[in-house]
């Protein structure tokens, strides 16, 4: 894996002139919801210049409008976010910045670590921050932990302050370790999939009570393909114990020669995967490359984001996923997530807009407002109310 992948967006990214909520066609005020309290609060992380930036924070209604919060934009540390209900967390691959976040969803800092400083070099840092189910273990994808290979790092919220513990990182790495962890309905199982020089691998780990990841060393069929094979890369779990997998059929691991399939995964006890899916009732999605796939809170509904949009699919447990929707944008989409009210949040690098979909296992429709405007955003965290 090139380095490049960790550090040339943050080298390389543009800047902005303004990051500020600028809606080209905003939402009639008879769309808001008053004073009611919000369901959620996002975040988008944008650049102020080559080397800081800044995070625009939205309150979101019932019905998807978004309001920015007072005191927006916010600096940040680095473009990567991840939330859960009380604090915001934010790096730029080496320090991870923890922030309160306020009953009108205002920021404040109130701790910082260098997590960098527990790789065996001084290289690398992470890249992606992701949580349990629990949302009170923070992980973050570690790159280049030992100065090649890769790791994922876990840290303690238990203390209720917002300062995060180090607990340690998996005792080992792997170059193909390249994408966050998605964990399954009991929280004791995390797995993640990636290609790394023409190989295939879905990989998982064991958690345990005090949030530490054991590899499981497991090595899943990865279904036949007609021609070539199969790709796998990123996975979202549903409520239960079943992993979706996007499967791209490539001609030596290297050329795609077609659009990307998803799998559908059953863990057992042991943490082991197996499957039911096959060519033939896997099916296509409409995103082009696929470059984020995330569950709804219910575990039915799963949305796909690549560079030609995003699609929605019912999950239906161990049974093939099944598409209800075609492009529901077809801007690039770089990153989503969901909020406990059905709705959907996506960032759209390329394209400088922020989505809000409602989707609900019937239908699927933009929120009012959407989509938003927002320069050079980066990167996205949705904390539930």
């Amino acid at each position: 894996m090139s380095r490049s992948i960790c550090i040339v967006v943050l080298a390389f990214v543009s800047v902005c002139a303004s990051s500020v909520l600028a809606n080209a066609q905003a939402a009639p005020s008879q769309t808001d919801s008053g004073n009611a309290a919000p369901v959620a609060f996002v975040y988008v992380t944008s650049p102020t210049d080559s080397s800081s930036y800044e995070i625009n924070a939205y309150a979101a209604s019932a019905n998807g409008v978004l309001t920015a919060v007072p005191g927006s934009p916010f600096a940040a540390n680095g473009p990567y976010l991840g939330a859960n209900r009380r604090w915001l967390f934010s790096t730029d691959t080496v320090n991870i910045d923890s922030f309160a976040i306020g009953w009108n969803g205002a920021l404040k800092e109130v701790s910082a670590i260098d997590a960098q400083q527990y790789n065996l070099y001084p290289t690398g840092g992470p890249v992606s921050l992701f949580f349990d189910r629990s949302g009170t273990m923070l992980y973050d994808e570690d790159i280049y932990a030992d100065g090649a290979n890769n790791a994922y790092q876990f840290f303690d919220l238990t203390k209720g302050t917002g300062g995060l513990s180090y607990l340690g990182a998996t005792a080992t790495d792997s170059a193909a370790w390249i994408t966050t962890l998605s964990f399954v309905g009991n929280n004791a199982d995390a797995y993640g999939a990636s290609c790394m020089r023409g190989d295939a691998y879905i990989f998982g780990f064991s958690r345990s009570g005090d949030g530490t990841l054991t590899d499981l060393n497991i090595t899943p069929a990865i279904p036949t393909a007609p021609k070539g094979g199969y790709c796998p890369y990123l996975t979202a779990a549903d409520d239960s114990n079943h992993v979706a997998i996007s499967l791209t059929p490539m001609i030596d691991g290297l050329t795609p020669i077609g659009a990307a399939r998803i799998a559908v995964y059953t863990a057992d006890g042991s943490g082991d995967l197996t499957t039911n899916s096959t060519s033939a009732n896997m099916p296509k999605v409409a995103v082009g490359s696929v470059i984020d796939m995330k569950t709804s809170p219910s575990g039915k509904v799963l949305a796909i984001a690549g560079t030609s949009g995003v699609q929605v699919f019912h999950f239906n447990g161990a049974n093939s996923v099944t598409a209800f929707s075609g492009l529901i944008t077809r801007d690039e989409v770089d990153q989503m997530f969901w909020d406990d009210a059905n709705h959907l949040y996506a960032v759209s690098r390329s394209a400088g807009k922020l989505f809000v979909f409602t989707v609900t296992e019937t239908g699927c429709r933009p929120a009012p407002g959407s989509p938003y405007t927002i320069g050079s955003p980066f990167g996205l965290a949705v904390s539930l109310r």
